[in-house]
């Protein structure tokens, strides 16, 4: 890749001066600059439809979503993985993270571990892939050869690949079924790309996930009634979702989740198969 004429590694004017910026002056180009994300993000979202309803399809059929990035792309795949079993009741491996260097990457940079494709094949090994998953690289620039590496491997095992890139006609929309291209311009910082770019794959993770566990009825309305009640603070929650779903006293909803083991969904079956007894 020629990376100097890559949108993500482009000089920003409107930031060109920004070591003479005052602290609100800085604050305010960055906010500015950060606006622009959400508008690049509306503009994929054409291209993020068969995006989920793959993801949706595919898990329905018994496969996995599996994120795969080096650095901050990286990072942000683990992130959305490993907050969907506390958020949803999911297994642990349904949702997966994949980061080039491994868990040791997630603390330490190992920028270096994103320049080998066999690499990506061999953290792709493990997992056992089918055609029912679906898997997502994640690389601003469109091009670490990690990410191709673990594409290419999925590709050969006939999952459904997704390439998420801010910038157009990468390496990696040509080598995924599915390519997704959020175009967010140069950084405030030149080429840090853990901003606007990590930002912007942020937001589409947390739409896919989200869009994934909706469709596959893990949130009633707009209730997440597989929460996991692990802490005070989400034994509330889940008190309140039976409350707000099912007409009942604070006490009966309480003792129907003491009965389900504090899950939710289950709550709200006793207390429609107790529904006279509840006073209802």
């Amino acid at each position: 890749m020629e990376y100097g004429k890559l949108l993500t590694e482009g000089r920003n004017p409107r930031s060109a001066h920004i070591d003479q910026m005052s602290t609100l002056e800085m604050l305010r180009c960055i906010n500015a600059e950060d606006r622009q994300v959400a508008r690049a993000v509306e503009e994929a979202l054409p291209q993020l439809v068969p995006v989920v309803d793959r993801i949706v399809s595919g898990m329905k059929a018994g496969g996995r979503l599996i994120y795969t990035g080096c650095g901050t792309s990286g990072r942000l795949g683990v992130l959305d993985a490993s907050e969907c079993p506390p958020t949803y009741g999911v297994e642990p491996g349904l949702v997966i993270g994949v980061i080039a260097g491994g868990d040791h990457a997630l603390r330490n940079a190992v920028e270096g571990a994103e320049d080998s494709r066999e690499a990506g094949a061999q953290a792709m090994e493990p997992l056992s892939l089918g055609p029912a998953d679906v898997v997502v690289g994640l690389s601003a620039a469109g091009g670490a050869a990690f990410v191709l590496g673990c594409i290419d491997y999925a590709n050969q095992k006939g999952c459904a690949t997704v390439g998420v890139s801010c910038n157009p006609d990468t390496p990696l929309s040509k080598a995924c079924q599915l390519p997704v291209e959020v175009l967010t311009g140069p950084e405030v910082v030149t080429g840090s790309t853990r901003m606007k770019a990590g930002t912007a794959q942020k937001l589409i993770l947390n739409m896919l996930s989200t869009c994934a566990m909706i469709q596959t009825g893990k949130v009633r309305e707009n209730l997440m009634i597989n929460v996991q009640p692990t802490n005070q603070k989400l034994k509330d929650r889940a008190e309140r979702i039976v409350l707000q779903l099912y007409p009942c006293e604070k006490e009966q909803a309480r003792a129907a989740l003491e009965q389900s083991d504090y899950h939710v969904a289950h709550a709200l079956d006793w207390l429609e198969a107790h529904h006279d007894s509840c006073g209802n």
